[in-house]
């Protein structure tokens, strides 16, 4: 009966420590199936879709990849530190893994395929739009933004009839702004790289996606794009991606 007891002890304290190993998800229903969204963590996203596993700005500082599947695509928005990691890349790669991702990204990784404002790619049925990322208002320096046009990318996702918009780091930009059509929107909100909530809501009543997920947000205060969106019928939604 004592090692019964103690075999018991000893699995409540294992399952726990697994289940916290595994980021929170959403599930989202499309003509293609089930996509399953993955909170891992400031910039990095999952998307599983049946078996095929998109990984969007992996990196290990975002959280735990231990448990995780390895990727069919990669997703990379630009090559700061807190979005591109090499090592992880190479970690989460198989044989026949995709890579898309910006050109400065591309040249630190020799298998992948360097996508500007404007392309199209599909793989496997999904097809991937490229978006201009960058800064308008926030400087490093006069004249130095953080995030310069027409180096960073954000993604449109189309997997079956739904469309998954992935910013990136960017601000309220006109090409964002002019976006038609959107079912779920990931908008960065940290100051002073991204956006503040006001540009963030800015943003979403411009092009209006059903689903807003702010991402990306260091210690902003997340109730605030909550109150700036009350009464609109996007639907805000709070994840733990710090």
């Amino acid at each position: 009966m004592k090692k019964i007891l103690l075999l018991l002890i000893s699995i409540a304290m294992i399952v726990p420590v697994f289940s916290q190993s595994m980021p929170a998800s959403d599930l989202i229903g499309t003509s293609a199936g089930d996509v399953e969204l993955c909170f891992i963590g400031h910039g990095s996203l999952m998307f599983k879709v049946k078996d095929f596993i998109i990984h969007i700005d992996p990196v290990k500082s975002s959280g735990s990849y231990d448990k995780l599947p390895k990727a069919d695509l990669i997703l990379v928005t630009h090559e700061h530190y807190d979005h591109l990691d090499t090592e992880l890349i190479n970690e989460l790669r198989k044989k026949e893994t995709i890579m898309l991702c910006n050109a400065n990204s591309a040249s630190k990784v020799s298998w992948a395929q360097a996508v500007k404002a404007g392309d199209l790619k599909t793989v496997n049925n999904i097809t991937v739009e490229t978006i201009p990322a960058y800064n308008i208002a926030n400087e490093r320096s006069k004249g130095q933004p953080f995030h310069p046009k027409g180096i960073g990318n954000g993604y449109i996702i189309t997997i079956g009839d739904k469309k998954f918009y992935v910013a990136g780091d960017t601000e309220n930009t006109p090409e964002m702004k002019a976006l038609k059509g959107i079912d779920i929107a990931f908008l960065p909100m940290n100051l002073p790289y991204t956006m503040n909530p006001a540009m963030v809501a800015d943003a979403a009543k411009a092009f209006r996606p059903k689903v807003l997920y702010p991402y990306h947000f260091g210690d902003t205060d997340t109730g605030e794009i909550v109150r700036l969106l009350k009464g609109t019928d996007i639907e805000v939604r709070i994840r733990k991606l710090n």
